[in-house]
C-alpha cells in the first residue's frame, strides 16, 4: 500500500490526506500514519514544485558536469562527492558507472556564472582528474510534465 501512497504522491505532492486516503480506500487516519513514517524513515524527503524558469522570464542555465575522480582509499567518492555537493550552485549530484563518476546538475544566471564555478571551485580541487560540462539549450520534460503545456499522448495498446 506504501507504494500506493507514493505513486500518487510523485504525480500529484498536493493531494491532501483526504484525497490520498479517498482514492486508495483507507481511512484518513491510516493515510496520515502511513505518510507520517514514510516521512519519518526518510522515504519522502520532501515535497516541491516543478517550475519552468523560462516562463519567470528570468536568466538561468542549467548544465550536467561530467567529473572524473580520483577515489580516496577507505572512503572512495563518497568524500569527494559530499565536498562537491555543499557548493549551492550544485542542485543535484549522482555516482555514475561508466566514463565519468559523477554527474552533477548546476545552476547558474549567466553562462559565465557556471563557467567560473567550475574553473574556480570544481576542477581546482583535489582528486578532481577532470570535468565535461553540458549546457541545457531547451528543456523538454521534467518528472514526468511537459514544459511547453501540450498533453502528452497517450500510446496505444498494443494487441496480441
Amino acid at each position: 500500500m506504501d507504494q500506493k501512497i507514493l505513486d500518487l504522491l510523485r504525480r500529484e505532492g498536493r493531494l491532501s490526506v483526504k484525497d490520498v486516503s479517498h482514492r486508495l480506500g483507507l481511512s484518513e487516519e491510516e493515510t496520515k500514519a502511513r505518510i507520517q513514517q514514510l516521512e519519518k524513515d526518510r522515504v519522502i524527503l520532501g515535497y516541491r514544485a516543478v517550475v519552468n524558469p523560462r516562463n519567470l522570464g528570468e536568466d538561468y542555465v542549467l548544465s550536467l558536469i561530467e567529473v572524473r575522480v580520483q577515489p580516496q582509499r577507505d572512503v572512495g567518492f563518497d568524500a569527494i562527492a559530499a565536498r562537491i555537493y555543499r557548493y549551492p550552485e550544485v542542485k543535484t549530484c549522482y555516482l555514475l558507472s561508466g566514463t565519468y563518476d559523477l554527474l552533477l546538475i548546476v545552476e547558474g544566471k549567466s553562462l559565465k556564472e557556471v563557467s567560473e564555478f567550475v574553473a574556480s571551485k570544481l576542477s581546482t580541487l583535489e582528486y578532481i582528474q577532470g570535468t565535461v560540462t553540458h549546457f541545457m539549450l531547451k528543456k523538454y520534460k521534467e518528472d514526468g510534465l511537459l514544459m511547453d503545456g501540450e498533453e502528452e499522448l497517450e500510446r496505444l495498446a498494443v494487441s496480441p
